[in-house]
């Protein structure tokens, strides 16, 4: 339902698209039920620093990760 709401919410703001990632080993069991569509599989990423913008590690790195974005009722 939160899936669902979020891109109901998103469409009444104006925003004609919306995207979200899972990572390796889970599902997507909810956003296929939502509706929402497998765009790209994504390969991991070393991690998200950088000289401009240092970050620290979150445990996300080296994980690969699948792309959904909300589909419309028309579109499906």
């Amino acid at each position: 339902m939160l899936y669902g709401a979020a891109w109901r919410a998103a469409k009444a703001q104006g925003y004609t698209r919306l995207i979200t990632y899972t990572q390796k080993g889970e599902t997507g069991a909810s956003l296929r039920a939502a509706g929402w569509a497998v765009i790209a599989q994504r390969r991991p990423r070393p991690g998200w620093s950088c000289a401009s913008r240092p970050r620290e590690t979150q445990g996300t790195e080296n994980v690969a990760r699948t792309l959904w974005e909300a589909q419309s009722a028309d579109e499906t």
